[in-house]
């Protein structure tokens, strides 16, 4: 490890400034508070770091007793993908869910609840929302994460996401631009391309971003892609033609731009994270993201004493690197005057069941966004216990394998005595068959279009069983099939409450 910063001077102020570092724990680590009070003016959080609203409030305070204009981060979408709730899973449906709906009210009422309770813990950026359109149905990584394939309606609820957090001091961090949509490959693992022209671009993936820039997103999330109409050099998160010429110049983007995870294999693997983060700096990035893998004071250090080295070498100029630091400290004195002004005690930021089980407008999106399709006959709400099983891919990175989904437990409420099973590649309609034994069976798929294996067995499940309920809980792209067919358009603890009570019978068809 280099110790080149002294941890005094402006331009080691300024490195410490532009990172937006995680740590492991639940209560803020030594080595934190003390680079916070060395300039360090971000604290990204992550689902290892909450158990509880009251032991998230009081991290947030501790962080600020250090230093009061501290930006506080976490990576809240909702739906597949919660923080707040990532051993219990979310109280909100995702993007797909409320786009299915496509009622922006829906969507604006959905951000603010999200946005009041973050705020009231004490989190004042949330690297949401998703803008990618999700023109690829085989998308590893973004999926349910988008409001769907329509860039108008991808861009009008993307607005109205902004604009609810944002009501109630939350700034928003739109991403991940210029649009990881159109991807096969999980920027997590590998670095991913897209190979569409100019036109194609700025008519479907640039539409959300040009919408949110308009609506005053605070910030913008770059992603890691190529896109060669664009830069076929560079991926987007190091490419001075996409931060600079695109976002600034060309957009007229004028708030904070901030790098996805930069321990992410597409450029870790490829430029390492010191190197490529002294590049996303020079490229026009205002703030290097890392924390979701990498979570130490060692990993802070090497990315500061990076960026000192760069400006000193005369790679990176000393004026980017300052004007990077000026941008997050005037996000910072945005969130500091919401937070002073008590903009969540306002009007409509009253409770409603926001992050605590039965919530209300989290509940009434999950509901109204369920797609129910009966079979031949006309579907007889159960009445006993059944056996659910789940058919379970491989979780991607973003979501994470830590939070729970499906809808046993939801279906246990309503029918003691229900119990599951989990399903992977190697799953076969006998197991479950002799698992179910009389019972009715509930099987639970997520993305079955892209899982060859799931597909498979469910069709020979159906065989055997035609009175088997479906409940698809990812993208809604296979036909209905089953007794009953349920799309949830996401995986949210609300969603699967919805869909058991339609199959229980607590809701009407």
């Amino acid at each position: 490890m280099t110790t080149l910063a002294t941890g005094s001077d402006t331009l080691t102020r300024d490195a410490l400034t532009v990172l937006q570092p995680g740590f492991v724990g639940t209560t803020a680590p030594d080595w934190l508070l003390r680079r916070i009070g060395e300039g360090l003016s971000s604290v990204g959080l992550f689902g290892r770091n909450v158990v509880a609203p009251d032991q998230l409030a009081a991290l947030t305070a501790r962080l600020r007793a250090e230093r009061e204009d501290v930006l506080v981060a976490i990576d809240e979408e909702g739906g597949d993908v919660t923080r707040l709730e990532v051993r219990e899973g979310s109280s909100f449906p995702g993007n797909y869910a409320l786009g299915s709906v496509d009622d922006v009210e829906l969507t604006r009422a959905v951000a603010r609840e999200l946005g009041r309770r973050l705020a009231e813990c004490g989190i004042d950026l949330n690297w949401a929302p998703s803008a990618d359109v999700n023109s690829n149905a085989d998308n590893p990584v973004i999926g349910v994460r988008s409001f769907g394939a329509d860039p108008d309606l991808v861009a009008r609820h993307t607005v109205a996401y902004v604009d609810g957090l944002q009501a109630v001091g939350v700034a928003a961090c739109t991403k991940h631009f210029p649009g990881h949509g159109d991807t096969s490959v999980d920027s997590h693992d590998a670095m991913p391309r897209i190979d569409v022209d100019l036109a194609t671009l700025h008519a479907r993936e640039l539409a959300p971003f040009r919408a949110a820039i308009a609506a005053g997103s605070k910030a913008v999330m770059s992603a890691h892609i190529l896109l060669p109409a664009l830069d076929p050099e560079r991926p987007a998160t190091l490419s001075p033609r996409i931060l600079t010429g695109l976002l600034r110049r060309e957009l007229g983007f004028e708030g904070l731009i901030v790098t996805d995870g930069m321990e992410m294999q597409a450029i870790a693997s490829t430029y390492g994270i010191e190197r490529g983060s002294v590049l996303a700096i020079a490229a026009g990035a205002d703030a290097i993201c890392v924390g979701g893998g990498l979570a130490d004071e060692d990993t802070v250090l090497r990315l500061r004493d990076a960026l000192v080295e760069a400006v000193r070498t005369g790679e990176l100029p000393e004026e980017r690197l300052a004007d990077a630091a000026a941008r997050v400290r005037a996000l910072a004195a945005w969130t500091q005057a919401h937070r002073a002004r008590g903009a969540v005690s306002g009007p409509g930021a009253a409770s409603q069941e926001g992050t605590a089980p039965g919530t209300e407008v989290g509940l009434v999106a999950a509901r109204r966004a369920l797609r129910v399709t009966s079979g031949e006959r006309p579907f007889e709400p159960l009445t006993a216990a059944p056996y659910v099983a789940s058919f379970t891919p491989v979780a991607n990175f973003a979501v994470g394998d830590e939070t729970p989904w499906g809808i046993a437990a939801e279906l246990q409420r309503l029918l003691p005595g229900t119990t599951t099973g989990s399903y992977g590649v190697e799953a076969s309609a006998d197991a479950v068959l002799a698992a179910a034994g009389e019972r009715r069976v509930v099987a639970v798929v997520r993305d079955a279009h892209r899982h060859p294996w799931m597909a498979g067995t469910l069709d020979a499940l159906l065989a055997a069983r035609p009175d088997t309920v479906v409940v698809e809980m990812g993208l809604n792209e296979s036909s209905p099939r089953g007794a009953l067919h349920i799309a949830t358009h996401g995986a949210a603890r609300v969603c699967g409450r919805a869909a058991a009570e339609v199959i229980a019978g607590a809701r009407g068809l």
